[in-house]
């Protein structure tokens, strides 16, 4: 299965789609639109070894509520990332039991390459 969790109206990841074209096969989920389900949520968390690896502390929000002066628990990074999708690092890729979480040029290329073999 190939899959891609982004968000539309995001720069980043709208460069970073074009990047891995052609996306022939690959299902796209914009998660504002479609949000992840605990599901999905917890199939990323199981690939990528934690639900805080799947978390963005460059939300906005995560300043605003003063989250970033708080102990937080592998629970409450789920119910953060299931409760607003900013808190999910995008764009995550899944590639046939591969996952690859956020928009560094390392993990991009790495996506890409799963991707396209």
């Amino acid at each position: 299965m190939k899959k891609i969790y982004h968000l539309g109206s995001c720069s980043t990841c709208i460069r970073i789609l074009k990047e891995l074209e052609p996306l022939d096969g690959v299902t796209l989920q914009e998660i504002k639109s479609e949000p992840i389900t605990p599901e999905q949520l917890d199939e990323m968390a199981q690939l990528s070894g934690s639900y805080e690896s799947l978390f963005s502390r460059r939300a906005m929000l995560f300043r605003q509520r003063g989250l970033h002066e708080q102990e937080l628990t592998e629970d409450d990074y789920k119910n953060l990332i299931l409760e607003h999708y900013t808190f999910l690092k995008r764009p995550v890729t899944l590639v046939d039991g591969q996952i690859f979480v956020g928009n560094s040029k390392k993990v991009v290329e790495a996506a890409n390459e799963a991707l396209h073999s």
